[in-house]
């Protein structure tokens, strides 16, 4: 069942909007476009939109600063546009709350597929589901996963995260006390082929304490470094 995901496609080539517009309006998306950042930030604050694809290479404020200033005030699913030879840019977009990036020259099949994938995990589901009764949610003493909802509680306060910070967070709660290394991390989380940095895992980890922790300490401290191996999510047994 689609839902009419409404999408910003940011670009500064009018000819990339266009296509990629064609293609996801073929799937019955809502499309809107901004061509620089200013305008794509803008137009990020006020619209709630399910999916936002981001140009990172853009006239004034670029990609990244985008990203990181709309992670102040939202969890807006983003996808990074980079092009070949920005890798670190990559890691950076990554680092400031970007869920995925593709590549240019793209297909626009690719971007349809990474679209899909993206809405499917999305935590913009949780306004589809606001008077279903749970079924699958995890509950600790100070965290509560509801599953269903795609929405995260610290003592009875809603925490926004990103899709992977969610994401993230489920993998890890789902295995209590099992310590993951990075590349593990990685690979499970971020599904497909990723040549991303490690310092990627890090900063998400980095990010949900963060996030956790202005709400309850007590959830943020949940989840523990394993120095020299990774991370894992730590119940206690008191």
């Amino acid at each position: 069942m689609n839902q009419e995901a409404k999408i910003l496609v940011v670009d500064d080539e009018e000819r990339i909007r266009r296509l990629v517009k064609m293609y996801l309006e073929r799937e019955d998306y809502v499309i809107e476009e901004a061509e620089d950042g200013e305008e794509a930030l803008q137009k990020a604050l006020n619209n709630d939109y399910d999916v936002i694809l981001l140009d990172l290479m853009l006239p004034g404020m670029d990609g990244i600063e985008v990203c990181k200033s709309l992670r102040e005030k939202k969890a807006t699913p983003v996808i990074m546009l980079t092009a070949k030879g920005e890798e670190a840019n990559r890691v950076e977009g990554f680092e400031t709350g970007a869920d995925d990036y593709i590549v240019k020259p793209f297909s626009p099949r690719e971007v349809v597929l990474r679209v899909k994938a993206l809405l499917r995990r999305s935590s913009s589901t949780k306004f589809l589901h606001t008077n279903t009764e749970a079924k699958d949610v995890i509950v600790f003493p100070h965290l509560t996963i509801d599953n269903d909802a795609h929405r995260v509680t610290a003592d009875g306060k809603e925490v926004p995260l990103t899709p992977k910070e969610y994401e993230l967070l489920l993998y890890m709660s789902e295995r209590p006390d099992k310590v993951f290394d990075r590349e593990q991390l990685l690979k499970e989380v971020w599904k497909y082929e990723f040549f991303g940095d490690l310092r990627t895992v890090d900063t998400h980890v980095k990010r949900l304490r963060e996030k956790l922790s202005k709400v309850s300490p007590e959830a943020a401290a949940m989840i523990a470094t394993v120095w020299g191996v990774g991370y894992k999510f730590e119940v206690s047994n008191d």
